[in-house]
């Protein structure tokens, strides 16, 4: 099935979850369509169902098999194809390594400051560069200095705290290009900053998603203590995804939980993010 800007409302969801195959595969009465947007596809096919009553649109992040390395996501493409479908609240679930020895494999930390360290991504809509499809967005500043949705961070902490999970309330994320690791001197050096975690896929997707007046909240959870926090031989793919795989389904269900209790009508400020500027561009 294949959808322009969404089609009715079997085509349409409340909420958007941006993560892996271990999030959708336990979707009730799921739909996989295809989205077009004026920034090329998303990183797969966009799968709808239901979860708690609340309809869902699930986008893997990587695509499906994990083929997108961080930096090659077209992170505009799986916002917008999420707004069009109707999604004004966004998750996004992700994998990061420890800054400080007390984070160790295994924390859930909802962060509430962001630091981008990021080299050439697209990270806006509003560049003023005339798209594809013609239309020209005029340059917008949107207002960025508390990047995660405060309802949502509240949401997701009382998510955890009833699956007796202790989720750390606010830390700094920095993100980095990826896909490799960092080095023990760039991680000692982030540590030293003040910063919580490093991971790779949570920029630009907080500020697009800000952009689109989306409410987004992150959910990171750590794998792994970053190279200069530990001794050894540093960070290996093999420990992250081991680490992640014996957290899933507790993260699962932190997170069905969350879109569960995600408000229907939202009150926080996300949603005038363009208040008083002229994007340019009809937001789908």
């Amino acid at each position: 099935m294949s959808a322009a800007g969404g089609g009715g409302t079997a085509e349409r969801a409340d909420i958007g979850v941006i993560g892996g195959s271990g999030f959708y595969s336990f979707l009730d009465r799921v739909t996989e369509i295809t989205v077009d947007t004026p920034y090329g596809q998303p990183s797969d096919s966009v799968l709808l169902g239901e979860i708690a009553g609340r309809r869902v649109a699930f986008v893997p992040r990587h695509g499906r098999g994990h083929h997108l390395p961080p930096h090659r996501i077209n992170y505009r493409a799986n916002l917008w194809a999420l707004r069009s479908l109707g999604v004004r609240q966004v998750v996004g679930p992700c994998a990061v390594g420890g800054l400080r020895p007390e984070y160790g494999p295994g924390t859930l930390l909802v962060p509430d400051q962001l630091v981008d360290r990021t080299k050439g991504r697209p990270q806006s809509f509003f560049d003023g560069a005339r798209r594809a499809d013609g239309q020209q967005p005029n340059v917008v500043h949107v207002s960025f200095a508390d990047p995660y949705c405060p309802t949502g961070r509240a949401t997701a902490l009382a998510a955890a705290r009833a699956h007796d999970w202790q989720a750390v309330d606010g830390g700094t994320m920095c993100v980095v290009e990826g896909p490799r690791f960092s080095t023990r001197a760039e991680s000692r050096w982030h540590a030293a900053q003040g910063w919580s975690v490093v991971g790779m896929t949570g920029h630009p997707e907080a500020v697009l998603a800000r952009e689109l007046e989306l409410c987004y909240t992150s959910l990171a959870l750590v794998t792994d203590l970053d190279a200069g926090a530990e001794a050894g031989e540093g960070v290996s793919h093999a420990e992250v995804l081991d680490v992640f795989a014996a957290n899933i389904d507790r993260l699962r269900e932190v997170l069905f939980d969350l879109v569960a209790r995600l408000p229907e009508r939202r009150d926080c400020a996300c949603g005038a993010a363009l208040e008083g500027q002229d994007p340019g561009i009809a937001l789908p």
